[in-house]
């Protein structure tokens, strides 16, 4: 019998998983959280809506219409569950959700391609309505067509910061300024590792070009020190220390705030798969080898929620790991060794970008304990290093316990790694140390139903 295959996920490493198991001649059954294909960087607009590819994805217009067209070959050749939850994964079994209908699906190999999500630092005000994380300030010009703010300060580092700025300016919004807290030296440092994908860095280029040509401001080298607001009326500024030293107001009604990407791995930690910390990037990441197999038999992780290398690099890990499932299952496959000679290319590049906007972890001991850590329990940074001085909590499970820090709906995917590092340096101990927050199911909250799960 043909083994059965889950996918969870239709961004680019779902898509290319997919493609690869059909033409294998297996029908994988496809589940999606979205309401329509294309992850986070290539989601669709809404039906009815007739925004242009290069209006709504800029430099990665060809590359999103690639996708689309792909995912929309494969339907009649998937099973296809879009709005569908996977809230836990127990051996050899996925749970679902979809509105109040739950059901279970087994299979003998599953491919989590769970992309990525913001990485956040908080800053003292974050917490005003009217605060986005970048990620979300793209969902809603994407998914909503409207703009999160009239006059918009985007606020953090890395390429998304700038992406989703240029993203902005094209629909027409107002970016009043980009605040960027890495330098000019550090991408300078970071180049040779850059130039291992040319083509990614020029697209890079292009992006800081859209702002100029518009005149938006870009600031390098500051520290937020603070965003401005009340609870009536939401966000109503911004205040950054500059690379100078000098202090910088700025007016606005709306902030998309990132640092990078981090994986998205709650499902992988469902999963019973085996993390490592990864020195490089200040966190913990779930292990694989070089195709994509995680620790636990029959579970492969691909794309953005096993290491971020980007889009690109997403689509070739996600038909690098189907083709792993399919050797495991004693099918013959090509093209492995070709995937991972350019996978080991996009490793590089990420890790040039990781020098060119590092995470800001000296941050987390400097901030006001005024400053709310966690937005979904209101817990400053105050109490939680109290709580690890009282306590002496210096692991983060522990620490959680005691401060409820990632307790909230969204069990620590906002506030977790910057709450790790001010353990750390609350405690002197190091990150490693900290350890990381266990993922509980469900890992979003699900509607009461009365119907019964049912197996399939």
């Amino acid at each position: 019998m043909a083994p059965r295959v889950v996918i969870i996920g239709t961004g680019p490493a779902g898509v290319r998983a997919a493609q690869a198991l059909v033409e294998a001649g297996l029908r994988p059954t496809v589940v999606d959280e979205g309401r329509r294909d294309g992850g986070q960087i290539y989601r669709r607009q809404p039906e009815g809506f007739s925004r242009s590819y290069e209006t709504l994805y800029g430099t990665e217009a060809e590359r999103a219409a690639s996708l689309h067209q792909s995912f929309d070959a494969l339907k009649g050749k998937i099973g296809y569950l879009p709005e569908t939850l996977v809230w836990n994964i127990s051996p050899n079994t996925v749970h679902l959700a979809s509105g109040t209908r739950y059901q279970t699906l087994t299979f003998d190999s599953l491919i989590v391609c769970s992309g990525a999500t913001d990485r956040l630092m908080p800053v003292k005000g974050w917490h005003q309505a009217g605060t986005y994380s970048l990620g979300g300030a793209q969902v809603a010009l994407k998914s909503q067509g409207c703009a999160i703010g009239s006059r918009i300060v985007m606020m953090g580092s890395g390429p998304l910061l700038y992406l989703v700025a240029a993203q902005y300016v094209k629909a027409g919004a107002q970016v009043a300024v980009v605040l960027d807290t890495s330098t000019f030296i550090q991408r300078m440092a970071a180049l040779p590792r850059l130039l291992a994908i040319p083509a990614a860095l020029k697209k890079g280029i292009a992006l800081t070009r859209v702002l100029a040509k518009a005149r938006v401001p870009v600031h390098r080298g500051v520290q937020p020190l603070e965003i401005k607001g009340s609870q009536q009326d939401g966000v109503s500024g911004v205040v950054v220390a500059l690379s100078d030293g000098k202090r910088l107001e700025l007016a606005c009604d709306a902030v998309a705030l990132g640092y990078h990407l981090r994986p998205e791995t709650q499902l992988a930690d469902l999963a019973g798969c085996r993390f490592l910390f990864d020195d490089n990037t200040h966190q913990w990441l779930p292990q694989i080898d070089e195709d994509g197999r995680s620790s636990v038999k029959g579970v492969y992780l691909a794309g953005d929620g096993a290491r971020v290398r980007g889009a690109d690099a997403a689509e070739r890990s996600g038909r690098l790991a189907a083709l792993a499932a399919l050797r495991d299952h004693g099918m013959q496959v090509e093209g492995i060794e070709r995937l991972r000679a350019e996978l080991a290319r996009f490793t590089r590049f990420a890790a040039g970008l990781r020098e060119a906007f590092p995470w800001p972890a000296k941050f987390a001991a400097s901030l006001p304990d005024e400053t709310i850590v966690c937005r979904c329990e209101a817990i400053t940074a105050g109490e939680l290093r109290r709580v690890v001085q009282a306590t002496g909590a210096q692991e983060a499970n522990r620490a959680k316990a005691f401060s409820r820090v990632g307790m909230g709906r969204c069990q620590g995917r906002y506030c977790g790694h910057a709450g790790a590092e001010i353990i750390a340096a609350a405690a002197s101990v190091p990150l490693s140390s900290v350890g990381r927050l266990r993922g509980q199911a469900p890992v979003k909250p699900l509607p009461v139903a009365l119907a019964e799960e049912v197996g399939e």
